[in-house]
C-alpha cells in the first residue's frame, strides 16, 4: 500500500525499507568513488588526437588568415551560440561573427550523429525559437537530424552564416587594454579583433576518454560516439548498421548516449559486449508523432508558457497542470500529491524527508521496470540503479532494457570498478579479456575539467592574468556571465547560474541578458563592461551559500558530472555552483535587473 499521506514523515510506513535503501545507496557510491575525480579521464591529444577529427568535412580545407575586426564574436554555434547570435541580431548588432571548430552549426547535434540520437527533453520546449521560426517538431522527442536542421534554420533565419568562420578553433584570447579589444588567435593563423566576445562552448562539446590503461594500444577499430564512423558500421542515424553483422563490438559506457545507440548495436552486431560501471535510470520514453489537432490549439506565447511550466515543476514548484507530463516531472507529481493531501505546512526538514520518500518510491518503480523488461535475473539486477533520481541525468527509452535479452548481447558489469584495461585485441574486466573487433567509447564529454581546456583556448585578461589562474582557487563571476578582469567577455553555461535540465531554457535567458548589455554598450559608446569587485564578491557568496545547503545531497550521490565525479564544490566545471533559488528565480532576477535599467554591479569604462 502507498504511504498514508496524512502521516508525519517519521511515522510513514512505505512499501520499502528507507534505511536499507540509504545503506545500499551509500555502498554503491563508495565503491565508485575515486581519489582522482575528473582527473581520471584522458586528455585527447597527441596519439589520441584522432578521436577529435571531424568525420563530416572533407579533409584539406584552407583559407587565408583573417586580421579584421568585428563588434561581437560568438565562439561556438550550438544552441547557446545560436541563441546569442539571434538575440544580438534582434538587438540590432550587424557586425557579428560566429566562430566554430566544426564544419557547420549545431554544436552537440553536429557532433552526435550516432544511431538513435534524440533529445531527452520534450522537443516542444527543447528546440528554441519555434514560434519565431514558425516550426513545430514532428515528434515529442525529435531525432538528431531534425534537431540539426532546426539549428541550421536558426542560423539562416538570423543571417548568422554571414562572416562566420567554420573549421576554426580559437586557440588564444588576449585582452588588448590599449585598444579595448579582444585579440582572437586561431589554428588558421587568424588574429581577429572583437569588442565583445561571447564564449558559447556548451557542456557537451569536448569528448572525453576514460583513464583506462592501454587505450592507445587497441589494434581494432575504435571511435567515440560523438565521431560515429558509419564507414565502419554502415547504416545511418536511424540504424541499419549492416557493417557490424560479422563484427564483435564492445561499447564502454551506459549513460544517455549509450542508452540510445545500444539497441541499434544489439540489433546489428554479431555480438555486443556492453561494459558498465554504473547503470542509468531508464524510464518510459513514450515518444509519439506530433498531433496536428493539438497544434491547432496553440496560441501565441505557447512555447514560453510550456517552458516555464516544465521549469517550475522540475524545480520543485507547483502548477495547476503539468503541460509536459513526462518522466522528468513524474517525481514532482508524486511529491505534490503528498503535499496537496494535507501537508502544506511542512518544515524544510520534513519536506526534505518527504522528497526523499517520493524519490525512493520513484526509483523503486524504475528498478521494477528493469525486472519487468529483462528476463535474466542476474542481468536485471546489474541494470538496477541504486542512487537518488537526480544524482545522475535520468534516461528515457523503451528499447534499451529489452536489448539485453538478445542472445548476442552480453552485459559486462564491472561492479562499479570500471574497465581494468584495454589490450590490443579487446577489453579486460576482472582479469578476463573480452575480444572485440570494434570498440566504441560512449564516455561522454568533459563537463568538470578546467574551463580553458574545455574551451580549447587560453583566455588572458587584464595584466596578463589567465582565467584559469584567476579561478584556480574557485570560480568567481557576476550572475555567472562576467568575471572581473575579463572585460566585455561573456561566459554562457551553467557556471554560477540557474541550472535546469532543459539547457536551452538557460541559454535563452542568458542570451537575452547578453544582448541587453551589449546593445547598451554599443549605443552609449561604452568602451568596457565588467563587474565591480563588490558585485562579484556578493554573487560568489550567494552561490556558495546555496552550494553549502545542497552539499549533503551531492555528497550522497554516486559519482557523475552532476557532482563533479564525487567531489562536489571542487573544480571549475560546467556545474561550477548553481543559484539556490532555482532556475525560475534566477531568470526572474536577471529580468528584474534589466528592468531597473541601471546596470547595477557593472563597471563601465
Amino acid at each position: 500500500m502507498p504511504p498514508d499521506p496524512s502521516a508525519r514523515p517519521d511515522t510513514v510506513s512505505p512499501p520499502f525499507d528507507p534505511d536499507a535503501l540509504r545503506e545500499r545507496y551509500r555502498r554503491e557510491r563508495d565503491r565508485r568513488l575515486r581519489a582522482d575525480g575528473n582527473a581520471q579521464y584522458r586528455h585527447i591529444a597527441g596519439e589520441l588526437a584522432h578521436f577529435l577529427e571531424d568525420p563530416h568535412v572533407e579533409p584539406g580545407f584552407t583559407r587565408a588568415p583573417l586580421h579584421d575586426e568585428v563588434e561581437v564574436a560568438v565562439i561556438g554555434t550550438g544552441f547557446s551560440g545560436l541563441l546569442t547570435g539571434a538575440r544580438l541580431r534582434e538587438a540590432g548588432v550587424e557586425s557579428l561573427r560566429m566562430i566554430e571548430s566544426a564544419g557547420d552549426v549545431g554544436g552537440t547535434w553536429y557532433w552526435n550523429r550516432y544511431p538513435g540520437a534524440q533529445c531527452d527533453i520534450e522537443s516542444y520546449i527543447y528546440l528554441p525559437l519555434l514560434e519565431e521560426l514558425g516550426y513545430i517538431p514532428t515528434e515529442k522527442y525529435a531525432h538528431g537530424p531534425e534537431i540539426l536542421e532546426h539549428a541550421r534554420a536558426i542560423a539562416r533565419h538570423y543571417d548568422l552564416y554571414r562572416d562566420a568562420c567554420f573549421q576554426t578553433q580559437v586557440t588564444r584570447m588576449e585582452w588588448d587594454d590599449a585598444g579595448a579589444r579582444w585579440i582572437l588567435s586561431t589554428q588558421r593563423g587568424d588574429r581577429m579583433r572583437a569588442r565583445f566576445v561571447c564564449l558559447a562552448n556548451g557542456p557537451l562539446s569536448r569528448p572525453k576518454l576514460p583513464g583506462i590503461p592501454g587505450v592507445e594500444s587497441f589494434e581494432g577499430h575504435a571511435f567515440h560516439t560523438s565521431r560515429w564512423d558509419y564507414a565502419c558500421t554502415g547504416g545511418d542515424t536511424r540504424g541499419g548498421l549492416t557493417g557490424l553483422r560479422e563484427r564483435t563490438v564492445g561499447i564502454i559506457g551506459t549513460g544517455a548516449t549509450a542508452v540510445q545507440c545500444i539497441p541499434h548495436l544489439g540489433e546489428a552486431a554479431r555480438h555486443l559486449y556492453v561494459f558498465q560501471r554504473t547503470p542509468s535510470s531508464i524510464d518510459v520514453r513514450g515518444n509519439r508523432p506530433t498531433d496536428p489537432e493539438w497544434v491547432r490549439t496553440l496560441e501565441p506565447g505557447w512555447q514560453q508558457r510550456r517552458i516555464d511550466n516544465f521549469s517550475t515543476l522540475v524545480s520543485g514548484g507547483s502548477a495547476e497542470v503539468d503541460l509536459v507530463h513526462d518522466g522528468w516531472t513524474d517525481i514532482i507529481r508524486n511529491l505534490s500529491g503528498m503535499v496537496d493531501r494535507g501537508q502544506e505546512n511542512l518544515s524544510p526538514e520534513e519536506m526534505a524527508a518527504q522528497l526523499e520518500l517520493a524519490d525512493f518510491q520513484k526509483m523503486e518503480q524504475i528498478r521494477a521496470r528493469v525486472d519487468a523488461l529483462v528476463q535474466d535475473r542476474a542481468t536485471a539486477d546489474a541494470l538496477k540503479p541504486y542512487y537518488r533520481q537526480f544524482c545522475k541525468r535520468p534516461c528515457f527509452h523503451d528499447e534499451y532494457l529489452p536489448t539485453f535479452d538478445r542472445p548476442n548481447v552480453t552485459l559486462v558489469d564491472t561492479a562499479g570498478r570500471g574497465v581494468e584495461g584495454i589490450t590490443p585485441q579487446g577489453v579486460r574486466v576482472a582479469g578476463r579479456e573480452y575480444g572485440v573487433d570494434c570498440l566504441i567509447f560512449a564516455t561522454g564529454f568533459e563537463v568538470g575539467t578546467d574551463y580553458a581546456r574545455r574551451a580549447g583556448c587560453e583566455i588572458v585578461g587584464r595584466d596578463g592574468l589567465a582565467l584559469s589562474e584567476k579561478w584556480a582557487d574557485g570560480i568567481s563571476t557576476f550572475h555567472g556571465l562576467l568575471s572581473r578582469g575579463f572585460p566585455n567577455c561573456f561566459l554562457l553555461g551553467g557556471i554560477q547560474s540557474g541550472v535546469t535540465p532543459n539547457f536551452t531554457e538557460l541559454y535563452g535567458e542568458q542570451s537575452q541578458h547578453i544582448a541587453y548589455i551589449v546593445a547598451h554598450g554599443l549605443a552609449s559608446g561604452v568602451t568596457t563592461v565588467e563587474p565591480t569587485v563588490r558585485a562579484e564578491a556578493d554573487w560568489v557568496r550567494v552561490i556558495r551559500a546555496a552550494e553549502s545547503a545542497g552539499q549533503d545531497f551531492r555528497e550522497s550521490c554516486t559519482p557523475g558530472y552532476y557532482n563533479n565525479e564525487g567531489k562536489p564544490g571542487e573544480g571549475p566545471g560546467w556545474f561550477g555552483g548553481t543559484y539556490g533559488g532555482g532556475p525560475g528565480a534566477f531568470f526572474e532576477l536577471l529580468r528584474a535587473w534589466r528592468t531597473r535599467g541601471d546596470l547595477q554591479g557593472l563597471e563601465l569604462g
